[in-house]
């Protein structure tokens, strides 16, 4: 039986290695869904957590999110979809599938529920994360416990993340930082040239300006702690002229943030969790009084009531 929490590597041992006799016993079958061909784990078992009773079913309802897989908005959304929708079957959980930890789903929602917002969706219910195991207090699968057979993965070994300290005179506009992302290939974030067109597309829950005083780029959370100079806009959250956490949904830290600097940041808001959130189109650069005054001008044009004619 395995104890609470257990990150064991027999989790992800092939189901192909075990005795024919025991893989018909646990019911498990072939993952037959091609966005989770790259799990670690080939066999599954239905119905799924979304109680799909055939694969066949379950591609239909997954393939509604490979648009917000295109996205980029979280290194855990793949990884958490296949786990409910595809989920491990192992022999010693032959009854009920082992289903994802609650910190996987709640990184890939704080991570991409603010791209469903902008398009007028909503977390889905089904996808509750209140609904899931706490990693310490009950059994469950998370990409950082999950070890193979033979050795690490390199996609599942806690993240190489890009340290904007290790490089402090990078260009704010730089494409491709020097480090390793979670895939094994350089880092690279986006290169947003802010302007008034960008400004509206982007739709940014809040504005703000900030003294960056570190970057956190241990454990399963990479963030960003910054004391908040000035508020330039805030949609969904209160923001107070003081410290405050910014949270990433990228291991490759994107947008770039260096210690000891004043940077305009502009992001997403959680407004559930009141969490302030840096996503891959999220946007910071060094401080110049010329932005402060070009955002200022930008949110009075955005006030101001259109013309009728």
């Amino acid at each position: 039986m395995l104890s609470p929490g257990l990150s064991v590597s027999l989790l992800a041992v092939s189901c192909a290695l075990w005795p024919a006799s025991a893989v018909r016993a646990a019911s498990c079958e072939s993952v037959r869904i091609p966005l989770c061909r790259s799990m670690p784990w080939n066999m599954t078992k239905m119905p799924n957590h979304l109680h799909h009773s055939t694969q066949d079913n379950a591609v239909l309802a997954i393939e509604q999110f490979e648009g917000l897989l295109g996205t980029g908005c979280s290194p855990d959304l793949l990884f958490f979809l296949c786990a409910m929708y595809a989920p491990i079957c192992t022999i010693d959980f032959q009854h009920e599938p082992i289903k994802p930890c609650k910190a996987v789903c709640e990184r890939a929602k704080n991570g991409c529920e603010p791209v469903m917002k902008r398009y007028n969706h909503s977390w889905p219910d089904s996808l509750a994360c209140s609904e899931l195991p706490l990693y310490d207090r009950g059994v469950c699968i998370s990409p950082e416990a999950i070890v193979k057979a033979e050795g690490p993965d390199p996609y599942y070994q806690d993240p190489v993340r890009c340290n904007p300290e290790s490089s402090p005179d990078f260009p704010m506009d730089s494409n491709n930082l020097h480090c390793r992302g979670p895939n094994g290939d350089r880092c690279k974030c986006k290169n947003i040239k802010m302007n008034m067109k960008t400004y509206l597309k982007n739709n940014y829950n809040y504005v703000i300006r900030a003294r960056v005083r570190e970057v956190r780029n241990r454990g399963l959370e990479p963030t960003a702690v910054v004391d908040v100079k000035e508020v330039f806009k805030s949609s969904l959250v209160n923001i107070p002229k003081e410290t405050q956490t910014l949270y990433y949904s990228s291991s490759c830290l994107c947008p770039p943030l260096a210690p000891g600097e004043d940077f305009v940041i502009m992001g997403y808001e959680n407004e559930e969790t009141s969490r302030l959130l840096l996503i891959d189109s999220s946007f910071a650069q060094r401080w110049m009084d010329k932005m402060g005054r070009k955002i200022k001008k930008w949110e009075r044009t955005l006030r101001k009531p259109q013309s009728r004619h």
